[in-house]
């Protein structure tokens, strides 16, 4: 029988770097898209309504939890070498990544303060999202498996 067993660490400069690089990306695929296909208003705004808003959405859906229910991390979490697990070391799911980027808009309102805030003092180093899903941050090295023999 295997156990696992995640030793967390806050990790703040590696997370707040991905999670730069993660909405730098999404934000400049919306910028693009929108330059794409928006139309100019009478006041030289690019917008796009209607159905035409419907990717933008799906796009975050995409890179956001697709790629963190598949893969355990998203492009900036990746490059910064940090992986999502359950508290109890397993793979996260689909409705785990969901829930954990829900909160997304919360964590991330007054630029990350209430993140920065709930990872430096919450025990597991966990933001609103990830006490949600029940996930923590961290590297695979900083999880300790014991295999135990009958």
């Amino acid at each position: 029988m295997i156990f696992r067993k995640v030793n967390p660490k806050p990790y703040l400069k590696q997370r707040c770097i991905a999670t730069l690089i993660d909405y730098g990306i999404f934000l400049t695929l919306c910028y693009i898209y929108i330059i794409t296909f928006g139309t100019e208003t009478e006041q030289g705004i690019i917008q796009v309504t209607g159905l035409l808003t419907l990717p933008i959405p799906i796009c975050w859906f995409i890179y956001f939890v697709m790629t963190e229910a598949i893969n355990q991390s998203t492009p900036g979490h990746d490059i910064c070498k940090l992986k999502v697990y359950k508290s109890d070391a397993s793979r996260i799911g689909l409705y785990d990544a969901l829930k954990r980027r829900i909160c997304d808009p919360v964590d991330l309102f007054i630029y990350g303060i209430p993140a920065l805030i709930t990872i430096s003092k919450s025990p597991k180093h966990q933001r609103l999202g990830d006490m949600l899903a029940d996930t923590v941050v961290c590297k695979p090295s900083d999880i300790e498996v014991n295999e135990v023999i009958f």
